[in-house]
């Protein structure tokens, strides 16, 4: 039986480029760094960023991290951009929260997502 998640790895082309990105522009902290592995905490979870091998392929689709700002969604979007964040899509309201997708340094969908507020 599955109990959490321990840690979620993303592939990266370039370690410098993806560290500088989820250190400096996304505000992790980071906790490792190699050249062919770096972790970061993101609130109590891993993530993981794991060098890619010269031949592999990029994937369409595949998993996305989901974070939560610390403010409200539309202050933690205009900050993103100021930093050069590549947004793919605007806000959108559901009635289970507040999303806007975006890619990281090394074009992995990520998104920002605000709960309903009650």
């Amino acid at each position: 039986m599955a109990t959490g998640v321990a840690s979620v790895w993303v592939p990266v082309d370039d370690m410098d480029r993806a560290v500088t990105f989820y250190r400096d522009v996304l505000g992790l902290k980071l906790t490792d760094e190699q050249p062919q592995w770096s972790e970061l905490d993101a609130g109590g979870l891993m993530i993981g960023l794991n060098a890619r091998e010269g031949a592999s392929q990029h994937a369409d689709g595949g998993a996305v991290i989901s974070f939560r700002p610390d403010d409200d969604i539309e202050s933690e979007v205009d900050r993103l951009r100021a930093a050069g964040v590549n947004f793919t899509g605007e806000i959108s309201d559901h009635e289970w929260g507040r999303i806007v997708p975006f890619k990281d340094s090394e074009g992995n969908d990520l998104q920002l997502y605000a709960p309903p507020k009650n």
